[in-house]
C-alpha cells in the first residue's frame, strides 16, 4: 500500500497587474508659463460685474498664478432669471472650458446636444467654439468655471 503524503495548500497565484506607462508631456517649443502657489479665500466683496450683466464673478487668482494659462472663477447668477436677457446664443474662442454647478440649477442648450438641466453637482466640458445658450437659472445658481487660456473671445451669434 502506497503511503499518502500531505500536501501543503497552495497559495493563490498573484494577479498580474499591467503596468501603466508614464504619461509623457508633449514637448512644446514655447515653455509653459511658470506657475506659482496661490490661495483664494471666500469673501462676498470679491464678486464683481463681468462678461454678463446678469452674473457676478469671483476671480480665484488662477490667471495671475499661471501667467494667463488658466482662468478660474465662481459665477453667481443674479436673480431673477430673465430669459429675454440671458438667452443669447454664443460661443467662446478658447482651448478648454469646464463648468461645475456649486448651487442651484441652470437650463442651457448646447449645439448637437439639445437642452440640458444642470443641477448642483453637475459637471461638463464645453468643447471649443460649441454654440450654446443659457436659457434660465435658479435664484441661487452658482457655478465654478475653469477655462484655458485665461483671456479669450466670446462671440455673440444673436
Amino acid at each position: 500500500m502506497a503511503k499518502k503524503t500531505k500536501q501543503k495548500p497552495r497559495k493563490p497565484a498573484a494577479k498580474k497587474v499591467p503596468r501603466r506607462k508614464p504619461v509623457r508631456r508633449a514637448k512644446s517649443k514655447a515653455r509653459a508659463p511658470r506657475q506659482r502657489f496661490t490661495v483664494s479665500h471666500h469673501d462676498e466683496h470679491d464678486f464683481r460685474a463681468g462678461l454678463r450683466n446678469y452674473a457676478k464673478y469671483r476671480d480665484l487668482g488662477i490667471s495671475n498664478a499661471t501667467g494667463g494659462m488658466v482662468q478660474a472663477h465662481v459665477i453667481r447668477f443674479v436673480p431673477p432669471s430673465r430669459p429675454e436677457e440671458v438667452a443669447k446664443r454664443h460661443y467662446h474662442d478658447l482651448d478648454f472650458q469646464m463648468v461645475y454647478v456649486l448651487k442651484g440649477w441652470m437650463r442651457s442648450e448646447f449645439e448637437g446636444q439639445g437642452e440640458v438641466v444642470l443641477r448642483a453637482g453637475a459637471c461638463w466640458i464645453q468643447p471649443p467654439r460649441i454654440k450654446h445658450t443659457v436659457l434660465e437659472y435658479s435664484d441661487d445658481c452658482e457655478v465654478l468655471e475653469i477655462v484655458m487660456p485665461a483671456e479669450f473671445e466670446t462671440v455673440m451669434l444673436e
